[in-house]
């Protein structure tokens, strides 16, 4: 008879185990409190700490805007519209702030000054955020916090004014910096960079780096300031003499108009003039016809939606495609940008749609539209509901939208469309593109440059 067989026993294979399994927990808490940074993007040394405490310069009584605003008191309306004037309180920051438990290191764009903040960081262990030394500043000021990027933040520093002229004879110390008159002024906080484990195709928020190319940069001489401050001819204070400058108006993202001026969308049928029962395909080109950087760009929540609606007379839709431009991110365990598919400058993008009209129907229409989006509905929704946001405040925008005939009309519809006002660049250089260079030269056309 053959002996039972006997199960052997592998202390050895089980005490490794048992340590892999508890050494799984103790790696993963390793990497989320020492390794992967809390916050989605990288340290870099100027916005890591804030803007050192500024005093009032000789002859101020104040370094508040409004009290610039005395003098200045044109650049002072306008900074009051601005994104700048509101970077504190705006609602989306503020809830996204909420989110991100009030981690301190954002206030170092949103309200740069220390003046502005009501701890100091006096030490930053391994770049990690969460365990920054803060202590309380005694020269905070709650009431010039809510200024958020305020004069001072960029044209106050060691009891100077600092500006783009060299000949200023006003009633306080001033110098001239050249940084005003390049893309180095708007460095520091729209060049924002990855950090460990965050693998962006550029930074969270990397306008800067994405502003490239011969032609705006090098051929035509772009800078930030030339869409986002234009020149005005006017004094810089009150009853001074008239200079070039430039209005300190800053639109952008949250700016319906200034994102229509960025853009020139062209609408083609083919056929052009689609029979009953035929398939008619249209092509949505979207052009960067206006950005010196890629679009949209910012925050990588951003993103556009190119759709195309099928409509009865009643205004039911019987087919809908809706297709997205952005950035796709993976957040956890690491961040890793998956797929980027915006526009670079002067880039262009066709988006179809296919239809097969049906045989008894001459009365159904096309609806084209692109929205911009500041943020994802499902994004909206949890900041509503969980972190405060108001639900009256608008994120998305629709910045193209035409009704087309699905007949034998298309064509004339089509060439009905007036376009306007070509530019490219927010302003139109003086041998600006003409819409024909981006056109493809077949079908028939609507093309717009929208504003």
């Amino acid at each position: 008879m053959a002996k039972p067989r006997t199960r052997r026993r592998h202390p050895g294979r089980l005490l490794a185990l048992l340590g892999l399994l508890l050494a799984v927990p103790g790696l993963f808490y390793y990497f989320y409190t020492e390794v992967r940074p809390t916050v989605i993007f990288g340290l870099r040394d100027d916005y890591a700490h804030a803007i050192p405490f500024q005093q009032v310069p000789t002859g101020l009584d104040s370094l508040t805007a409004e009290s610039c605003g005395q003098c200045h008191q044109a650049i002072y309306e306008e900074w009051k519209t601005s994104i700048h004037a509101h970077a504190y309180r705006d609602p989306f920051f503020q809830a996204y702030w909420k989110k991100d438990g009030y981690v301190w290191v954002c206030l170092n764009c949103h309200t740069p000054l220390e003046n502005q903040q009501p701890t100091l960081i006096k030490e930053i262990p391994n770049n990690r955020v969460e365990k920054a030394v803060e202590v309380d500043n005694p020269n905070y000021d709650m009431a010039y916090q809510a200024e958020g990027v305020t004069c001072a933040a960029c044209h106050v520093r060691d009891g100077k004014i600092l500006g783009p002229f060299d000949d200023s004879a006003a009633p306080h110390p001033t110098a001239y910096d050249p940084a005003f008159r390049t893309t180095a002024i708007c460095y520091r906080c729209h060049n924002v960079v990855s950090g460990p484990f965050q693998f962006y195709n550029v930074g969270p928020c990397g306008t800067y780096a994405e502003y490239e190319g011969e032609f705006f940069m090098k051929e035509q001489g772009f800078t930030c300031q030339h869409c986002h401050m234009p020149e005005v001819s006017r004094p810089v204070a009150e009853a001074g003499p008239i200079r070039q400058g430039r209005r300190h108006l800053w639109r952008g993202g949250h700016d319906p108009d200034m994102i229509k001026r960025a853009v020139a969308i062209q609408v083609r049928s083919d056929p052009p003039d689609p029979k009953q029962g035929e398939t008619v395909r249209l092509t949505l080109t979207l052009i960067n016809a206006g950005a010196g950087h890629k679009i949209p760009t910012g925050d990588p929540d951003r993103h556009f939606t190119v759709e195309f609606y099928v409509k009865d007379p009643a205004g039911g839709i019987l087919a809908q495609q809706t297709d997205t431009m952005g950035r796709w991110i993976l957040w956890q365990p690491v961040i890793l940008e998956v797929y980027d598919n915006r526009l670079l400058p002067l880039a262009s993008r066709d988006y179809e749609f296919f239809y097969d009209i049906p045989e008894d129907r001459s009365d159904l229409v096309v609806e084209a539209r692109v929205r911009y989006h500041i943020l994802t509905d499902g994004q909206h929704a949890m900041l509503r509901e969980t972190y405060g946001l108001r639900s009256d405040d608008p994120y998305r925008y629709t910045i193209y939208t035409r009704q087309f005939p699905l007949n034998d009309t298309l064509k004339t519809a089509l060439h009905a469309e007036t376009p306007v006002e070509t530019r490219l660049g927010c302003a139109a250089p003086e041998n600006g593109v003409h819409p024909e260079e981006f056109a493809p030269a077949r079908g028939h056309h609507d093309l717009l440059t929208i504003g």
